[in-house]
């Protein structure tokens, strides 16, 4: 037996040695990650968990830059309820979350119901958003040769 316990700790025992002290390192860089930063993810314990909703939160709406329209949506703010460790949501703050939509890629968005995407930070988890869609008013997209042609025309 003390054979058997000789070989199981001095075989190998170098790489042993630096096997153990990569894994000591690994989770100290975690550690001090996680620390600083928070966690990426809500954690898995059984620590109380609280709710807050955010009325009123403006939706922003994403466009490209060539399309220089007005869009308008409605309803324009929604109500947003999210989940987090006491913390986390005290720090939080009605600007650290966004409500997007996206018009990027959409060509005709006339009449149009689009989907709200939020964004939350680190440690906070979605739950609800009220509404989960807003109607897109966009004015009628004119062609901007013919509108340059047109301020030609009236300067002569």
């Amino acid at each position: 037996m003390s054979e058997f316990l000789r070989e199981l700790f001095l075989k190998d025992f170098w790489l042993k040695l630096f096997s153990f002290a990569l894994a000591v390192l690994t989770w100290f860089t975690v550690w001090f990650t996680l620390e600083r930063q928070g966690a990426p993810v809500p954690s898995l314990a059984l620590a109380p968990v609280d709710k807050y909703t955010y009325a009123n939160l403006p939706v922003v709406i994403l466009s490209t830059a060539e399309d220089v329209r007005s869009f308008r949506v409605s309803p324009k703010e929604v109500a947003v309820t999210v989940q987090g460790s006491g913390k986390v949501l005290r720090d939080l703050q009605a600007r650290d979350i966004r409500a997007l939509v996206d018009l990027t890629g959409v060509d005709n968005v006339e009449n149009v119901r689009k989907r709200i995407e939020i964004s939350v930070p680190a440690g906070v988890t979605l739950v609800q958003v009220e509404p989960t869609e807003v109607q897109v008013i966009a004015p009628p997209k004119t062609d901007s040769r013919i509108q340059a042609s047109s301020t030609n025309s009236t300067r002569h």
